[in-house]
């Protein structure tokens, strides 16, 4: 069991396990951890949930479309009690994963191979207008928003090492926080 997330109200824990065999699903618990169901059930791995932050909805990456051998990973989006199908948002040749919602809930911040390097994208919450917001040679993912949705702490490999950067959400300010050359920082998140 892994990747565990909040729930917007603190009732539930949406998470990654492998507790039924095969490869990695999301699953959905009460916070005390009673009642756990398994929310997604394909040959491909599942993972990296986040919920949106009205609570109806979870974004999570995928390989359930994988076209090769790669293990494409996608972003898809469902519903939090896992009715309906599941809509691919991505749908790139790239490696997609790692979604966040903003909080006012209509974007989605995510760390893409499309381009070759990993990079921090924002698209629309329906999966449209997908933008490149980090540009650099080293790979840079990890993604997470502000609290009032005007920022985006990452970790880039810029420096040699992972290191802790933050920027505007538009991409630009990008400032490296922690600069420790000799330690690795990395899975950044902000006080909520």
């Amino acid at each position: 069991d892994t990747e565990p997330a909040w729930s917007p109200d603190g009732t539930k824990i949406a998470f990654a396990s492998e507790r039924d065999g095969g490869k990695s699903e999301v699953y959905v618990m009460n916070a005390d951890g009673s009642d756990p169901v398994r929310l997604t059930n394909v040959a491909g791995r599942d993972g990296l949930p986040a919920w949106s932050p009205d609570g109806t909805q979870i974004a999570f990456m995928s390989e359930r479309d994988v076209v090769d051998d790669d293990g494409n990973l996608e972003i898809y989006v469902m519903n939090a009690d896992g009715s309906g199908v599941p809509v691919n948002l991505t749908n790139s040749l790239g490696e997609d994963f790692g979604p966040e919602y903003s909080p006012n809930g209509d974007k989605i911040v995510f760390t893409s191979k499309r381009d070759g390097n990993r990079d921090i994208w924002v698209m629309n919450v329906n999966g449209t207008n997908p933008l490149s917001r980090t540009t650099h040679s080293a790979a840079d993912l990890a993604a997470d928003w502000s609290p009032d949705g005007l920022q985006i702490v990452f970790v880039s490999r810029r420096d040699g090492n992972s290191e802790i950067f933050i920027m505007n959400a538009d991409g630009t300010g990008q400032v490296n926080l922690t600069n420790r050359p000799l330690t690795k920082d990395f899975e950044p998140s902000w006080n909520r």
